[in-house]
């Protein structure tokens, strides 16, 4: 191969993986006491740190879905139904959700390592 082969190859190596797609999440919350977050079809339960993306489909009105740890503290509001989209760096660490009118059992956790 030619060095100017060579240097566009790794120029578009290079430019794929900038342009790799962060990972996405969707968290559900809904009646009659339905919360959740996954990746895929699969419950979270362990994640890798970085940069994610949240899509929140909260389809009640009597519940939220709160999100917290290592400096995440994001929720949408009880009361408030639509989809919401957060961008968030989970750091090492252990993470809680939970509606917070519902704390006690509607719930879950996942750990990021």
């Amino acid at each position: 191969m030619t060095k100017t082969l060579l240097i566009v190859l790794a120029a578009l190596v290079a430019a794929g993986n900038a342009a790799a797609a962060t990972p996405k999440l969707t968290a559900s919350v809904s009646d009659p006491l339905n919360i959740s977050l996954r990746q895929g079809t699969k419950k979270v339960s362990h994640l890798k740190p970085g940069t994610y993306v949240i899509v929140v489909r909260d389809t009640a009105s009597d519940h939220n879905f709160h999100l917290t740890g290592p400096g995440v503290d994001k929720s949408t509001s009880v009361g408030a139904k639509g989809t919401f989209r957060w961008t968030v760096k989970l750091k090492k660490g252990s993470y809680t959700f939970v509606c917070d009118p519902h704390a006690s059992f509607m719930k879950g956790s996942f750990t990021v390592s």
